[in-house]
């Protein structure tokens, strides 16, 4: 993984590297870091391919939740659904070429977020996958007998320049989000939040030292109180985030409630949605 040294780096330093890098499984490289230093790509593009609402017609919903993000010489396949036929007629309709994705990034273990992996595996194998290291070891053997490259993530990984996640959060569920630096800010896809969204956010802000722009993607909230939604909107307002755009478990109740209080910066999110920044 290491590609080269220069002879005057400090010992100190290549311990510290090789502390964070070690080999499990069949190959599955395990990445971590402790920070994000990402530089804002010029363009981000967000499409969502997979998802339980819908935003374009002519297009199929179910429960689940998968993003296509591409940033930079990344386009990043973030979760792929319950149903790999669904998502792969989704990308069919969008005009989404499976070759052109070379970055599979899973949030954690549940059908709903990982089903739809090895239909999509079957189209294009030439991908790397990060997923949290809590993921069996079972899994990460079957992603690697496909021919794809399974890294398996415990801290913050940086996966480009522009792009990284946030390593695995939460106790009982470990949950890790995808973080972009775009030109207005960075931007935190969630797969389900069960770690809590507010301290998703919280630890994006302290891995990156950033602002954020845009949270989007599940918010685990369908049974949230409106006492509780309005502590959440105004944690997720009083570190700065200017944009949000829930979707899948979010609720609906959730989605009108953050509707209401973040107005013309609310985006409604289903699949087909699309988001330029």
């Amino acid at each position: 993984m290491l590609k080269y040294y220069r002879p005057l780096i400090l010992v100190a330093a290549v311990l510290t590297v090789f502390a964070n890098v070690e080999i499990i499984g069949k190959g599955a490289d395990k990445m971590s870091s402790t920070k994000l230093n990402l530089l804002p790509s010029p363009k981000v593009k967000i499409t969502t391919v997979y998802d339980n609402y819908l935003h374009s017609p002519g297009l199929e919903t179910d429960w689940g939740f998968s993003c296509l993000v591409e940033a930079g010489d990344k386009n990043i396949l973030f979760d792929t659904g319950a149903n790999g036929q669904i998502l792969l007629r989704n990308m069919d309709k969008l005009g989404i070429e499976t070759k052109m994705i070379n970055t599979v990034v899973l949030s954690h273990p549940h059908g709903d977020h990982t089903g739809g992996l090895s239909r999509f595996l079957e189209r294009n194998s030439g991908v790397t996958v990060y997923s949290p290291a809590s993921f069996p070891s079972s899994f990460t053997d079957s992603i690697e007998r496909t021919g794809a490259k399974c890294v398996s993530v415990d801290g913050a990984v940086e996966i480009s320049g522009h792009v990284g996640v946030t390593g695995q959060l939460g106790d009982t569920i470990k949950e890790q989000s995808l973080v972009i630096a775009s030109s207005a800010g960075i931007v935190v896809i969630t797969g389900c939040a069960h770690p809590g969204i507010l301290k998703i956010v919280k630890e994006t802000k302290s891995l990156t030292g950033e602002n954020i722009y845009l949270v989007m993607g599940g918010f685990h909230l369908g049974g949230e109180s409106e006492e509780g939604l309005r502590d959440i909107v105004e944690g997720l307002i009083d570190m700065g985030v200017k944009k949000v755009a829930p979707c899948h478990c979010s609720g609906k109740n959730t989605r009108l409630f953050f509707e209401r209080a973040f107005k013309s910066n609310y985006i409604d999110n289903g699949v087909g949605k699309i988001i330029e920044i």
